[in-house]
């Protein structure tokens, strides 16, 4: 076996690549993405061990969530910077340990390598299939999974100026607890839940950080059509390398569209002052494999969500920022102020032709808590009348199975009297069917990217709340959930943690999980599969 992974939802047969990603990693990738990890877990044993105060480390911090970004699929691809940075966190934890002894330390906190050749011979002994015990395996997994998710979001609240350094604690105690072989299948379980419980304070800590600085979504018609100007696409989740461009953009004759999970910038009232501010290119992240070649300018991928390009000429028109990276494609480093220089990117698309268009026409979102919340009254007395029966929350990611058009089809058949509540990629299924309105409410409500899915959380606990229940689980919402890769773990992990049961995760379960901790999910949670559709909005009807 040259490698193996299994964390993202098409990991090959269910079960784990182990010859090549589905993602499009490769062997030594995949090892030095594993050897990055447990890096990070030697340098948080340091931390744990010597108790050191996370809010004097704010390089190693910053380093950490770095490195756990890195890993997420399709994030990274580039074995030299994953190289690089395995080397950047060794002298970082070399540098922690100083004046005392590591002895009774984990391997982890103590290994060296000094080539490429010794960092994939020392992977493959500190992969995933490292820990024996698939139980143990699955619960340690299912954490650290947790935490890149986490790591992400805490990233862009960084990069916006905000810190919880509660956080930064708890991704080095649960990194650390991966490697106590002590700890009991009961412990481990706590361990996942206390990852969810931070997984909420990550979200909550992203959404004050981007609502403070661009103000809070409002409703907004985004245009998916195109001007005749050159362009550049913006991918990804990081609104402060969307202002950047945008700021470098004004007065050049350039438009900037968006793509993906960057569709929801359009909803935030800061950025309606760029007049080149075009609207958005596409679809969900999958779709740029064909999408890149009729766009013809050049593109920004500011976090994950990077599909290896079909050709030379599309390669040399990417660029990558923050954690992410490709072979071949130009990097955007941060100057010694923070600051990013995109005029490479803006010369290059002035020298390209204009976007070709591939559709036509608007759709509508800017739902998140603040805006829903302002239209409480209307909506409780929808409820209250009957004109709203149920909330189906279909939040989550996109992806390539064609088992997924089971998304598109549940959006359509379900009655005319239900409302989708949706966040992240997967409401590119259904964001584009005229599903109609009820009394002026829009039946997809659209709350935002990945991580506005604690948008939803707070609406349904403050639904709860107008409603007099004292259970979340009485209010009439069902979840049905599509996942792809660890920020979905996140924000699951997140919903169990607010005690919420019942939860439908699609197209397939994680393969991940191991049979015994599936069985604890199910019955301790509720969690189960999607089936048919009909049979499935029978079930939730009748729930």
């Amino acid at each position: 076996m040259s490698m193996f992974c299994f964390q993202c939802q098409e990991t090959a047969r269910g079960t784990g690549c182990n010859v090549k990603g589905v993602c499009g990693k490769n062997e030594e990738v995949a090892k030095l993405q594993d050897l990055l990890i447990y890096t990070t877990k030697g340098i948080s044993e340091i931390v744990i061990k010597k108790n050191l105060d996370p809010a004097n480390m704010k390089e190693v911090n910053h380093a950490v969530l770095s490195s756990l970004f890195m890993t997420i699929t399709n994030a990274n691809f580039d074995d030299g910077s994953l190289e690089a940075q395995i080397r950047k966190m060794l002298v970082l934890r070399d540098d922690l340990k100083k004046g005392i002894s590591t002895e009774d330390f984990h391997d982890a906190a103590n290994f060296t390598v000094d080539s490429r050749e010794s960092m994939l011979e020392k992977a493959d002994s500190v992969g995933v299939l490292s820990t024996e015990n698939e139980d143990v395996r699955s619960l340690r997994e299912m954490t650290i999974y947790g935490l890149k998710g986490m790591a992400a979001y805490t990233e862009h609240a960084n990069n916006a100026g905000m810190e919880n350094i509660e956080i930064n604690a708890f991704i080095y105690e649960a990194l650390a607890a991966t490697l106590d072989d002590s700890l009991s299948a009961d412990e481990l379980v706590a361990l996942v839940l206390k990852t969810g419980e931070h997984g909420v304070k990550s979200m909550a800590l992203l959404d004050e950080a981007n609502t403070s600085t661009y103000g809070h979504p409002v409703i907004t018609e985004v245009n998916i059509g195109v001007r005749k100007n050159p362009a550049i696409l913006i991918s990804g989740h990081d609104l402060v390398d969307l202002e950047a461009l945008l700021e470098q953009t004004k007065g050049t004759g350039v438009d900037v569209y968006t793509h993906g999970e960057m569709l929801p910038a359009h909803y935030y009232p800061a950025f309606r002052k760029y007049d080149n501010f075009a609207g958005n290119y596409g679809n969900a992240w999958w779709k740029q494999i064909t999408e890149f070649e009729t766009f013809h300018g050049p593109i920004l991928f500011t976090t994950n969500c990077i599909v290896p390009p079909k050709s030379e000429e599309i390669r040399a028109r990417i660029f990558t920022t923050g954690s992410t990276g490709y072979p071949g494609c130009t990097h955007i480093l941060p100057d010694a102020d923070g600051k990013k220089d995109f005029s490479e990117i803006i010369a290059m698309a002035k020298t390209l032709p204009a976007p070709e268009e591939i559709e036509t026409g608007t759709i509508v979102g800017g739902f998140a808590h603040n805006q829903v919340l302002a239209l409480a009254d209307k909506i409780v007395e929808a409820v209250k009348s009957g004109a709203i029966k149920k909330f189906f929350v279909m939040a989550g990611c996109d992806g390539r199975m064609k088992s997924r058009a089971y998304y598109t089809e549940f959006a359509e058949k379900l009655p005319k009297d239900t409302v989708i509540l949706t966040a992240g990629c997967a409401k590119y299924r259904y964001n584009k069917l005229d599903l109609g309105d009820i009394g002026g409410i829009p039946r997809v409500l659209d709350a935002g990217q990945c991580n506005d899915s604690y948008s939803l959380a707070l609406i349904a606990m403050k639904l709860q709340e107008v409603f007099g229940l004292d259970d979340i689980n009485k209010l009439p919402i069902a979840y049905n959930i599509a996942w792809y890769e660890q920020k979905a773990v996140i924000v699951l992990l997140a919903l169990l943690y607010l005690g919420v049961k019942n939860i439908h995760l699609g197209p397939t379960l994680p393969g991940f999980l191991s049979p015994n901790v599936a069985k604890v999910l199910v019955e301790t949670f509720g969690i189960a599969g999607i089936g048919e559709v009909d049979a499935d909005i029978e079930l939730f009807l009748g729930a």
